[in-house]
C-alpha cells in the first residue's frame, strides 16, 4: 500500500465499516512503517488490504477488509496467510488481533485460520448504540 492507494482503500473502508478509519490513521500507518498491502486484480481494483505491525518477536493486525464485491471469495483468507508470513519473515512468533463479537464473517475467517480468544477489550469499537467489545485473538505463527 502506497499514499497513492488511498482514494480507493477510504471507499472500500467506508463502504464496509461503520466506522471507518480516517485518511489520517492510513497514513500514520504508512509513515510510521506498518506491514502495509493490497490485494488487487490484474485491472489494478483492490479487492482488500491490510496492515499490520510487526516488533518484538509479535505482530499485530491492525486492520483487514475485503471490498464488498469480493466478499466469499477467498481474498480474505489470501491475505491474511500473507501477513502471517511476512510476519514470520520479521521473526513474528505469535499475532495478535481484535475483532468485533459482532462480526460473525471475521470470527469465522481467524477460527480457519488457527485464531483463538485470549482476552476482551471492554467498550473497545465505537457502536450505533454506544461502544462494542473487542475479542482478543491471538495465534503462534
Amino acid at each position: 500500500m502506497i499514499e497513492n492507494d488511498l482514494d480507493d482503500v477510504l471507499l472500500i473502508e467506508g463502504l464496509v465499516y461503520n466506522f471507518p478509519w480516517s485518511r489520517s490513521i492510513f497514513t500514520d500507518c504508512l509513515r510510521v512503517g506498518y506491514c502495509s498491502w493490497i490485494l488487487q486484480t490484474s485491472n489494478n481494483e483492490i479487492n482488500a488490504y491490510g496492515i499490520m505491525s510487526v516488533a518484538v518477536g509479535e505482530c499485530h493486525i491492525l486492520n483487514l477488509c475485503v471490498h464488498p464485491r469480493s466478499q466469499r471469495m477467498g481474498f480474505g483468507n489470501n491475505l491474511l496467510h500473507y501477513l502471517l508470513d511476512v510476519a514470520r519473515k520479521h521473526s513474528a512468533n505469535v499475532a495478535f488481533l481484535e475483532v468485533r463479537p459482532s462480526n460473525d464473517a471475521a470470527r469465522h475467517l481467524y477460527a480457519n485460520a488457527g485464531f483463538n480468544e485470549v482476552g476482551m477489550r471492554r467498550d473497545y469499537y465505537p457502536a450505533k448504540s454506544g461502544r462494542e467489545d473487542a475479542i482478543i485473538l491471538a495465534r503462534s505463527i
